[in-house]
C-alpha cells in the first residue's frame, strides 16, 4: 500500500468514531441544538429532546467519548458546548470521501466514453 493511501485509511480511522456517534438521531439532534443555540446545559438540552435527562446524559457522554462536544462547570450545573475541531476534522474527512468518488465517476466516464 502507498504512503499516501496508508496515510488517508489512517485519517479516515480516526474520523470513525466522530461518526459512529453522529449516527444515532438523538446524538445528531443533539450536536444540531448546540450549533444552533450555543452551549447549553443538561436541563436545557433535555426539554424537548424527546428523552429522559439520563438518557440526553448518555448521548452527551457519547458525543464527548468521540471529542465531539466537551462540558464545563458553572455552579452545579454542566454546560455542553461542541468541540469544533473534530466537527471539521469530519468535513475534511467527507470532503476527501467526495473526492474520491468524484475522481472515480470522472475515470469512469472516460472509460466508457472511449469505448468505441
Amino acid at each position: 500500500m502507498s504512503r499516501s493511501r496508508n496515510a488517508t485509511t489512517v485519517k479516515l480511522t480516526e474520523a470513525a468514531p466522530v461518526f459512529a456517534a453522529l449516527g444515532d438521531a438523538t446524538r445528531l439532534r443533539l450536536v444540531a441544538r448546540l450549533c444552533v443555540d450555543g452551549p447549553l446545559s443538561i436541563t436545557r438540552l433535555s426539554k424537548g429532546a424527546g428523552v429522559t435527562r439520563q438518557a440526553v446524559t448518555k448521548h452527551l457522554q457519547a458525543l464527548g467519548d468521540a471529542g465531539l462536544v466537551r462540558d464545563t462547570r458553572r455552579g452545579r450545573e454542566r454546560i455542553w458546548e461542541l468541540e469544533p475541531k473534530r466537527l471539521e476534522m469530519a468535513r475534511r474527512r467527507l470532503d476527501q470521501i467526495a473526492d474520491q468518488w468524484e475522481a472515480a465517476i470522472s475515470r469512469l466516464k472516460a472509460f466508457v466514453e472511449e469505448r468505441p
